[in-house]
């Protein structure tokens, strides 16, 4: 390798590229509106339309845009058909997956990359999604899909559509709260895949299909999908010190704990983590809070790792009663939006991402003829 060239695992600390979508710097920001303000003081219809639009709607603008998503809410009878015959151990993700790439055919304009035709895309997926994740849920259930409705918000809709019935304040605003944090990133591992895959001058729903697939991943969105898995191993507040403190002796990697960028703590965990424990308390199952306050003490001790995303939104999820298979499908739900932004800034501003790589095979050598190989 030539001197002056710097090789760092996992792209740690290198900058790929620009963006005008979000920053880590100074705390979490949807272009230039801190995360806590959004998560305060907006619903995530409003939220989508700022990673997808530039800007925060006004109220005819927001009205607008709700009719759009309303009108996209439906999915073509043969993609039903498949989620209905898909066995029943099929994984949401992979059910997502495939939708996203099946739903690409019914789109008339899948292979026009202009911007206008990739936002019309984007809103489309923004309100096929959710009905695909709902859909699948319930045919793997033996029940009937339950159609949207048009008088509802995006994250209440998911919730009638799942349940059947009209959701809570309570759990709308739970949604809505994860939703929004989960919606944006900057450059995590999948919102970098689909700008990868973009940069070719693919299609925005391959994009996302591609996005879908490293999202899947337990070191990235499968994360939330194992944080029940661990307080269930964890017991209970009673054994839960000596269970973290013995998985550490082992080296086992605790799920929901650490992040790339963030050494000092997720200020997304912190809003999530009220929302979590008044979740739990309303559901009457606290001491899986309790258990989780006693990891993470431990954590910060003796490892000096604070919680991320995923930890308080596993136990949100499960005490509003949702399954744990369908966690990282309602990240990618609300991730969705902020993958589009990117898909629409890369191609905006194209070149393709071709990095190169540290070679450690042989040197060079002469290539022997078979008969001399033996």
């Amino acid at each position: 390798m030539s001197t002056g060239e710097i090789y760092s695992p996992g792209l740690e600390g290198v900058i790929a590229g620009e963006t005008a979508i979000s920053t880590i710097t100074e705390g979490l920001a949807y272009r230039g509106y801190p995360v806590t303000e959004l998560a305060d003081k907006c619903a995530f219809d409003e939220v989508a339309y700022l990673l997808l639009h530039g800007e925060l709607p006004d109220t005819k603008e927001l009205g607008d845009f709700q009719k759009r998503i309303a009108v996209a809410r439906r999915l073509p009878e043969p993609l039903r058909d498949l989620l209905k015959a898909l066995p029943k151990w099929t994984l949401p993700m992979d059910a997502i997956r495939t939708s996203v790439s099946i739903l690409a055919h019914f789109d008339q304009d899948m292979a026009d990359n202009s911007p206008d035709a990739n936002l019309r895309k984007a809103e489309r997926l923004l309100a096929q999604i959710p009905v695909a994740i709902a859909d699948q849920h319930r045919f793997s259930k033996g029940l009937q899909p339950i159609p949207a409705r048009p008088d509802l918000s995006h994250a209440a809709n998911f919730l009638y559509m799942m349940r059947g019935t009209e959701p809570t304040a309570a759990d709308i605003k739970n949604l809505d709260v994860s939703l929004i944090l989960y919606a944006e990133h900057e450059f995590n591992a999948s919102t970098f895949t689909a700008r990868v895959v973009c940069s070719t001058e693919s299609d925005l729903h391959a994009a996302v299909v591609a996005a879908i697939g490293a999202l899947k991943g337990k070191l990235h969105g499968g994360a939330n999908e194992k944080v029940m898995d661990l307080l269930r191993e964890a017991g209970g507040p009673a054994t839960a010190e000596k269970w973290i403190r013995d998985a550490l002796v082992r080296k086992e990697k605790v799920m929901g704990f650490g992040h790339r960028v963030y050494k000092a703590g997720d200020v997304r965990a912190g809003i999530l983590k009220g929302y979590a424990r008044r979740a739990a308390e309303a559901s009457g199952q606290t001491s899986w809070e309790e258990t989780a306050d006693i990891i993470e003490k431990v954590m910060a001790a003796e490892k000096n790792l604070h919680p991320n995303l995923d930890w308080p939104a596993g136990r949100l999820y499960h005490a509003m009663g949702l399954e744990v298979p369908l966690y990282t499908p309602i990240f990618v739900m609300a991730r969705v939006a902020g993958w589009s932004a990117h898909i629409m800034e890369q191609l905006a501003h194209n070149r393709i991402i071709r990095p190169r790589s540290r070679y450690t095979g042989p040197a060079m050598r002469p290539v022997k003829p078979l008969a001399e190989r033996g």
